[in-house]
C-alpha cells in the first residue's frame, strides 16, 4: 500500500477507537468547557471577555491537544500497535499523516463546540467576512496542531516520564499556532477593534507552519519511532 492508503486506514482506525471510547465527548470536551467557564467567572466583565475570547478558544484547544496526544499514543504503546505497524513495513509517512488526520478531526470537532460556547458565554459574534476568516483560520491551525502533536507524541512515546516530557516539548512548538490563530480569530470576531482583513496574514503564517511540520514530520516520524 502507498502512504495515502496507509494514512486513510490509520485515520479510520483511530477514529473508530474514539467513537467507541467517546473520550472526546466524555472527558476532553467537559475539560475544555470547564476551562472556558472558569475564565468566564474569573474575567467577569463583558468587554474583557469579548476581548480575550479568541485566545481562550485556542488555549483550551491546546490544553485538550495534550490530553488527546497522550491518549492516542498510550493506546498504541499499550497493545504494541505501533510496533506491529513498524514490523509490517508500512510507510511511516502514512502512519504519521493518518494519526495527524484523526487528531485533527477530533480537534476540529472540539473547536466548533468551543466557538459556540464562546458565542454563548462571551457574547462573541461573526460578520459574514469574519466567518470566512474563521474557517480559513481553523483549517491550517488544526492541521498544524495535528502534525505537531503526532510528531512529538511519537518522540515521547518511548521516553521515561513522557507524561511530563510531552508538555515541555509540545507547548513551545505550538506557540506560533496559538499566537497566529488567536490574532486571526480576533480579526474574525472583530475583538479589540481588529478589522477582518487583519486576519489574512496570520492565516498565511498558519498555513506555512502546517506545511513545514507536515513535510518535516513525515520525514522525521519514521526515524523517531525507530529509536
Amino acid at each position: 500500500m502507498n502512504a495515502w492508503q496507509v494514512a486513510r486506514l490509520v485515520a479510520a482506525k483511530d477514529l473508530r477507537v474514539e467513537l467507541r471510547s467517546r473520550v472526546v465527548l466524555n472527558q476532553v470536551l467537559p475539560f475544555a468547557g470547564l476551562v472556558m467557564v472558569m475564565f468566564a467567572f474569573a474575567l467577569d466583565k463583558d468587554n474583557i471577555l469579548q476581548r480575550v475570547s479568541p485566545g481562550l478558544i485556542w488555549l483550551a484547544t491546546v490544553f485538550s491537544l495534550l490530553i488527546l496526544v497522550q491518549r492516542t499514543f498510550a493506546i498504541e504503546s499499550a497493545d504494541g500497535a505501533l510496533d506491529a505497524l513498524r514490523g509490517a513495513g508500512v510507510s511511516p509517512a502514512g502512519v504519521f499523516f493518518g494519526k495527524s488526520l484523526a487528531l485533527a478531526v477530533q480537534l476540529l470537532t472540539l473547536e466548533v463546540l468551543l466557538t459556540g460556547l464562546a458565542v454563548v458565554l462571551y457574547s462573541a459574534s461573526f460578520s459574514p467576512g469574519g466567518a470566512v476568516v474563521m474557517v480559513a483560520t481553523v483549517l491550517p491551525a488544526t492541521m498544524g496542531l495535528g502534525f505537531v502533536g503526532t510528531l512529538y507524541g511519537g518522540l515521547a512515546i518511548g521516553a521515561s516520564g513522557r507524561e511530563t516530557l510531552l508538555p515541555l516539548l509540545l507547548f513551545p512548538v505550538v506557540a506560533p499556532v496559538l499566537i497566529g490563530a488567536t490574532r486571526a480569530t480576533e480579526a474574525a470576531l472583530g475583538a479589540g477593534g481588529a478589522a477582518t482583513s487583519d486576519g489574512w496574514p496570520w492565516v498565511a503564517l498558519l498555513t506555512v507552519f502546517a506545511v513545514l511540520f507536515g513535510v518535516g514530520g513525515s520525514l522525521a516520524f519514521g526515524p523517531l519511532i525507530e529509536e
